[in-house]
């Protein structure tokens, strides 16, 4: 497809994907849907190197890491990812939790109203 953006043509072909038909997965509105299959895995895109007002960034693919030189990133082990997830979810739970008892009491008037 051909697109023009500020007077800048640009071609846009976007990716396809091979699909195979499956079984009928059930109706929905009369109407039979299927699943599809890929035929083939999706091509992960390369990692770009990009910088923005002197500060270097990263996008894409896996980290690349040159000859003698060790990944930044720590892994950390199984144990302290499944607490760290844990405990985000507590904390977004409470943090909901105390936005939802605080509408109410300013819905009954316990709480003057701040807007």
């Amino acid at each position: 497809m051909q697109f023009s953006y500020r007077g800048v043509s640009y071609d846009h072909n976007p990716p396809t994907a091979e699909t195979s038909q499956g079984k009928v997965g059930g109706k929905y509105r009369g109407l039979d849907w299927r699943f599809r299959n890929l035929n083939k895995p999706p091509v992960l895109q390369p990692r770009v190197d990009l910088k923005y007002r002197g500060v270097s960034y990263h996008l894409g693919g896996s980290s690349t890491t040159t000859k003698g030189e060790q990944a930044k990133t720590p892994t950390l082990p199984i144990e302290e990812k499944a607490r760290c997830l844990m405990r985000d979810r507590l904390h977004s739970f409470h943090k909901r939790q105390l936005s939802m008892l605080n509408r109410t009491a300013a819905e009954v008037g316990l709480v003057p109203c701040h807007q």
